[in-house]
């Protein structure tokens, strides 16, 4: 069966899918390590201490190209769209997740699960879109994504780390709904980390030595007071800001270094690139970043859908598992709150080639974490998985609340000029049952 069989036609799936799984579990000190350079405060206990108690953090874990709601949190054993996997119980009673997710079934009770997503765009750049705004873009307005919304509402105005990471390292769906902060300004935009998990050109050239790079420093911020003097304004503001973080960044170069954890937490992990990954946004969330997205693409399963999800489903388990009892551990796991999802999820009915394509009226997202009514499924899909028959939920009741979990009132408003642009738009609520 060729590769056109099994995915979209678009060129997103030019690199197989195989050979993605391949490499990523070579992933050693290659292009994931960095090298390390000058430490700073991200390390002090006390920075760490003052998060745990005030900040709050997102990790979005972004299934791009659709993962299947049937072979992960609502499986239809023995129904006609079952597929061949069977389902197992989970920690709370009656709650059943497929049997590719044994680690996850286990803590369900620390869980919630949404069954009920009726989103009604299958389109993979157009939902993901609507996924990651809530809604989706107007002619007149951009809207900015939830990580940079998440990054203005919880950002510090004086840290040095950036307030929002994207990875991305693949090739597949890479383009679709791109992140933007739009009106918010590129304040809020993320650093996108796609080749890699070290920023470009944030070493120190090795020309420059320590004491020079120091010296440099100090002469630039005398030069720039004296220019500043009488010159107060949100530009030159801005300017300092903005200089303010890059000297920072490059100060806090060990915070890209994953190798500064010890082996057997790395190892906990695994040596996938999307464990890799994870763990590299847990670091990041401990150090002030507000908002971590870690993409995991190949889920688009046109064809052999269950040889794709027996391959994926497994590590997306337990890169989640090892995830929420990391953060358990760290005392981060109530003020951080992790969510999995993608732009929509994959329809009941099998076509000609063993896969299952694109589908958002019955669908699935999973979060944990801070703010949540912990082991709560909400929603109901009927036995083949087709409609949904309770609490219907659509992209903007997601992203709300998202919002309201992590103390930001989906209500406010900001201007655009004299406009007034509401986070979700008007009669969208959270789903409150939901909420801690």
């Amino acid at each position: 069966m060729n590769q056109s069989q099994h995915f979209c036609g678009t060129s997103a799936h030019d690199i197989s899918r195989r050979v993605f799984l391949s490499q990523s579990l070579a992933v050693g000190s290659g292009a994931l390590l960095g090298t390390s350079g000058a430490v700073h405060a991200l390390d002090e206990d006390s920075l760490n201490a003052a998060l745990k108690k005030t900040g709050r953090n997102v990790i979005l874990l972004w299934l791009a190209g659709g993962a299947s709601q049937l072979e992960t949190w609502d499986p239809k054993p023995g129904r006609p769209t079952g597929g061949p996997f069977a389902s197992i119980p989970t920690s709370v009673p009656g709650v059943h997740f497929s049997e590719l997710m044994p680690k996850m079934a286990k803590r369900m009770h620390r869980m919630t699960v949404i069954r009920s997503l009726n989103t009604g765009d299958g389109g993979h750049g157009t939902g993901a879109e609507m996924m990651l705004r809530g809604r989706k873009n107007e002619a007149a307005i951009q809207y900015p994504d939830l990580g940079a919304i998440v990054a203005k509402e919880l950002g510090r105005a004086d840290s040095k780390v950036p307030g929002y990471v994207s990875f991305y390292s693949q090739t597949e769906g890479r383009g679709s709904g791109k992140l933007s902060p739009a009106f918010l300004g590129a304040r809020y935009a993320p650093m996108n980390l796609d080749d890699g998990s070290m920023p470009p050109n944030l070493s120190r050239l090795e020309a420059i030595s320590d004491l020079s790079h120091q010296d440099r420093a100090r002469l630039r911020d005398l030069l720039s007071a004296r220019f500043a003097s009488g010159r107060e304004t949100e530009t030159m503001r801005s300017h300092s800001a903005a200089y303010a973080r890059v000297h920072g960044l490059m100060s806090s170069e060990p915070l890209f270094d994953i190798e500064k954890e010890p082996k057997w937490i790395r190892d906990r992990y695994g040596p996938s690139l999307f464990g890799q990954q994870a763990l590299m946004a847990r670091r990041m969330i401990e150090a002030g970043v507000s908002f971590v997205r870690v993409s995991r693409a190949w889920w688009d399963s046109h064809g052999q859908n269950f040889e794709t999800h027996a391959e994926m489903v497994p590590e997306l388990d337990h890169v989640m598992a090892t995830l929420m009892d990391d953060l358990d551990q760290r005392g981060l796991l109530d003020s951080t709150l992790v969510v999995a999802f993608g732009e929509f999820g994959r329809t009941p009915g099998v076509n000609a080639s063993l896969g299952r394509d694109h589908f958002a009226n019955a669908w699935s997202a999973a979060m944990f974490g801070c703010g949540l009514q912990a082991g709560a499924v909400y929603g109901k899909t009927d036995d083949d998985g087709n409609t949904v028959t309770e609490d219907e939920a659509g992209a903007g009741e997601l992203f709300a609340t998202i919002l309201a979990a992590i103390g930001i009132n989906p209500n406010k408003e900001y201007h655009v000029g004299a406009r007034p642009i509401p986070l979700v738009n008007p009669g969208i609520e959270p789903i409150r049952s939901l909420l801690a």
